[in-house]
């Protein structure tokens, strides 16, 4: 139970390194270079619901979930939507835990890079916690962020405007392991068994995560419709 405990403890810790120090950055010509406002995010969502991630393991299917962070989610959308997330990678799979993903960085380097992990699209914008009653359940999708917090009182100790590109797909259901300090976008609905082939791939070492064969996104499909 205690080495259990540890592998999470150590686990939350990497999650928590998307955009902490500078890093590689991507503004894609076209792509956003800032977060949206809150009345550019309802434009942007007004025909979202869906976000379809296509990789070289097979595809799954976000259903987008604005309710507790919409300018997080537009943001997501909006990046799709230019191409930013094409030919990014995985570059942390934590058995068990989660499966990372956002930073431009990768498109280039599959590989390990020095700042791997803490690129992001060129800007930064506030966290928005989840709402009364979400949780991190299985196949739940976030914003990783690099919030500083004391991590025996839960108090946070540093600046709240750490959301960026970076998302994680929750491997396992998280609840009472994973504080609520991440921007909740969606769940996964279609294609968990792709997530699950995803979590499941041969990494460099269990508490670094990345992946020895490259997980890539290919694209990101936004649709609409019920």
């Amino acid at each position: 139970m205690r080495r259990a405990a540890n592998a999470s403890a150590l686990a939350l810790a990497l999650a928590l390194v998307a955009c902490s120090a500078p890093g590689p950055t991507s503004t894609l010509g076209g792509c956003p270079t800032a977060a949206p406002t809150a009345d550019e995010a309802a434009g942007i969502l007004a025909d979202a619901q869906r976000a379809v991630v296509a990789t070289n393991h097979g595809s799954f299917t976000i259903r987008l979930d604005p309710q507790s962070a919409p300018i997080a989610t537009a943001n997501f959308v909006a990046l799709a939507r230019c191409g930013f997330y094409e030919q990014i990678s995985f570059h942390r799979v934590l058995a068990g835990f989660v499966a990372q993903a956002g930073d431009p960085g990768t498109r280039s380097n599959h590989g390990d890079f020095q700042g791997l992990g803490k690129g992001g699209p060129g800007y930064r914008f506030e966290v928005e916690f989840p709402a009364a009653g979400q949780s991190y359940e299985r196949y739940t999708v976030a914003l990783a962020n690099s919030m500083q917090y004391d991590p025996a009182s839960g108090a946070i100790t540093g600046g709240t405007d750490t959301n960026g590109s970076q998302f994680f797909i929750d491997l396992e259901s998280l609840v009472g392991r994973l504080r609520l300090y991440y921007s909740i976008i969606g769940q996964v609905v279609d294609g968990t068994d792709v997530v699950d082939a995803i979590g499941a791939v041969a990494v460099d070492d269990p508490s670094h995560g990345l992946p020895i064969e490259p997980v890539i996104i290919e694209s990101v499909t936004i649709e609409s419709g019920a």
